[in-house]
């Protein structure tokens, strides 16, 4: 994949010879422009303004993380970031168009039209006493500085590649090189400190794992298993944050499948957790796993997605489940729906958060449902023209391929979108006989004779 196994070998074996361990190589591993693949080719027109802007003011600046990573292998990166040695005020300052962001780190974005440029001061290792909570979470982060601090701040190796705008070389202070040649996602110091420091490294974790088909180095891995409950200290906004990267960035279904076998999505979904874990059925999974599988190919044939969608699939066997407890104690089907839907809400909010906008729209699925199955009169028009009609119908279809019996109501919308309206009315209309579904016939009250009446007052 790379041939820079050798410089770090030598760098390696000359700190040995010094006494040095690992983590106190004094030098890192700088890799000159001719020995690596990166060029100013592939890095964004926007991020490279940005990093000559911050040169040219006297500043260091360097692309870091993710989209160094992904370079070296050979992906297109989808975000390019930049660390510096300029304060946040002073990146603002530079950048007309940018704004600071950020409680626990500040960070300013740089806005190009619809492009973000992140960029963020180097980090120092918190203070324990003034940033680090008791269960070791880091609150407040910021302390900023030098590169190399910055470095061993990060959370795996080979997220702490850094490429020097001022002489194309790449620096690797943490054996990030090495690992990616090793294909392995190892993180930066002790795992229960860094675990610990940020739960959601395991998220970030799995994510990896997903898109780039590495393997986890054991430690790193073990310490996953070990500590899965702490991604409940996690915020409700933060996780939701997550959840759209593991499950809306193109591989949601291999990732949904390591956030369930490292014990995190029981922490993340516990009502839909609970319900997969019953082997005895397996439309739950099925449904889930279609739904994952298809948000990934619209992804990849670049269809419009929208987390509302996600929300209604992962969040749908326990909805369902509750509604058929209500119908079974009488209350009718759409109401049921509904109060299903707000009880299940009300409850994983408190772990991932789900905003309004999308919320409302995933209600409007869920409770489209019975209405799409009844088909009745004038109410098959209605919700036809309702303004989640379609997404309704998608998530019905989901249900069918997932084994529910709903082909022929399926089939049925699907024609019933495309006939003109005299054509409509007709599929209406015949439906009844269609389904062998009689009219109801109004029953005429018999009057009770006046001693019956009289009873019944007493």
């Amino acid at each position: 994949m790379l041939s820079l196994n050798k410089i770090f070998n030598k760098l390696v074996k000359r700190n040995k010879t010094n006494g040095s361990s690992r983590q106190s190589v004094p030098e890192p591993i700088i890799v000159p422009r001719s020995e690596h693949s990166i060029s100013r080719k592939q890095i964004s027109q926007q991020a490279l303004k940005v990093l000559y802007t911050l040169k040219e003011a006297g500043f260091d600046a360097y692309l870091v993380g993710g989209c160094v990573r992904d370079l070296l292998l050979g992906h297109e990166p989808k975000d390019f970031d930049v660390a510096t040695n300029a304060l946040p005020e002073q990146v603002h300052k530079l950048f007309k168009r940018s704004r600071l962001i950020g409680r626990r780190f500040k960070l300013v974005h740089v806005g190009f039209g619809r492009d973000v440029i992140e960029v963020a001061t180097f980090r120092a290792p918190p203070e324990a006493s003034n940033h680090v909570d008791k269960q070791g979470r880091i609150v407040q982060d910021n302390v900023y500085g030098t590169l190399e601090q910055d470095a061993w701040r990060r959370d795996f190796t080979i997220n702490a590649l850094y490429y020097n705008i001022r002489d194309f070389s790449i620096i690797d202070y943490t054996g990030g090189i090495k690992d990616l040649n090793a294909g392995l996602i190892r993180l930066i110091g002790d795992v229960e400190t860094r675990y610990r420091e940020d739960p959601v490294r395991m998220l970030r974790a799995c994510r990896f794992l997903a898109k780039l088909g590495l393997k986890l180095e054991a430690e790193t891995e073990s310490g996953m298993f070990a500590w899965a409950t702490l991604i409940k200290d996690i915020p409700p906004a933060r996780l939701f944050d997550e959840t759209l990267k593991l499950y809306m960035s193109g591989y949601a279904a291999v990732a949904h499948e390591l956030v369930c076998h490292y014990g995190l999505f029981d922490h993340l979904y516990p009502q839909t957790a609970a319900l997969l874990h019953q082997e005895k059925d397996a439309y739950p999974r099925t449904m889930l796993m279609k739904a994952l599988e298809n948000t990934d190919k619209r992804i990849e044939a670049g269809k419009p997605i929208t987390p509302a969608f996600l929300f209604a699939a992962l969040l749908w066997e326990p909805v369902r489940q509750e509604m058929m407890l209500l119908m079974e104690k009488g209350m009718p089907d759409i109401p049921a729906m509904q109060r299903a839907a707000s009880e299940v809400v009300s409850q994983q909010i408190q772990r991932v958060s789900i905003p309004k906008r999308y919320s409302l729209v995933t209600r409007d699925i869920w409770t489209l449902q019975p209405r799409l199955i009844k088909r009745q009169g004038k109410r098959a028009f209605r919700t036809l023209t309702h303004p989640k009609f379609r997404a309704a119908y998608d998530f019905l279809a989901l249900r069918s391929d997932a084994g529910e019996p709903l082909d022929e109501i399926v089939d049925w919308w699907t024609a019933f979108q495309e006939k003109p309206s005299t054509e409509q009315q007709s599929m209406v209309a015949d439906l009844g006989k269609v389904t062998g579904r009689p009219k109801p016939k109004r029953r005429r009250r018999r009057r009770k004779p006046a001693s019956e009446a009289q009873q019944d007052s007493h």
